[in-house]
Parts: C-alpha cells; structure tokens; sequence
C-alpha cells in the first residue's frame, strides 16, 4: 500500500511540476477542456456524425492543448526572475478557445446562448492574442 502511495505521490509533483502547479486558471482550463469534450461528443452523436477517428483526434488535440501549457511552464523556468508570462498566455488563450467551442457545440445543437458569455470570451481571446 506504501508503493502506491509513493506512486501517486510522484505522478502528483511531477505533474504538478510540468503545468506549474493547480492554480485556478490551470484548474479551469482543465475543467473546459473536459466540458468540450463532452460537448462535442454529444453534438457528434445528436447528429449523427460520431466516429472513433473524430473522437479519437478530439482527444489527441486535448493531449495536445496540455503539452503546449507544459511548453510554456517550462519556458517561464528559463526566464530569469520565475516569470509566469507564456503559462498565462498559453493557458488563457486555450480557455478562451475551449470556451468558444463549448459554445458552438451547445449553438449547433439549438441552445440559446447569452451574448454577454460570448462577448466575454472574445474580449478573453483578444488579450490573450495581444500579449502573444
């Protein structure tokens, strides 16, 4: 039972490690990140469009979204004075981006969406896109 704990433990600070910690923009990229995958399955299934490739490249892409935030955590390593300038930047970008396509999934299924949501989004995605 010790061995697994120590397992755990492990994987627990090496991840915490490569995406510089759980804080809460970390935390809610994660949570998007699941909310659009699910979204999109069920948007593919409600119109007949599913397929494992689909379903199998959504998630490769997600793999992906969390290898650049880990890029970018460890690129704030090597700038002098523990910068944080590419984490946030990376993982605003993606929240703003995940958040857009959360929206066009629910939109395409016939959901009302709030213009304020969208609008805040947007504004997201532009400073995110100015600091790049």
């Amino acid at each position: 039972m010790d061995k697994l704990k120590y397992l755990y433990g492990g994987i627990a600070s090496f991840t915490a490690y490569v995406f510089g910690g759980m804080d809460s923009l970390m935390a809610v990229l994660l949570i998007l990140i699941a909310i659009d995958f699910i979204s999109g399955f069920i948007k593919a299934w409600a119109n007949k469009e599913f397929t494992s490739s689909k379903f199998y490249i959504g998630g490769v892409k997600k793999l992906g979204i969390l290898l650049i935030v880990a890029l970018a955590t460890q690129l704030d390593t090597l700038m002098v004075g523990e910068t944080v300038i590419f984490r946030v930047a990376s993982i605003t970008y993606y929240i703003a981006n995940e958040g857009f396509s959360i929206l066009e999934n629910w939109g395409a299924l016939g959901l009302p969406l709030p213009k304020a949501l969208k609008d805040a989004l947007a504004k997201l995605k532009e400073d995110s896109n100015d600091n790049q």
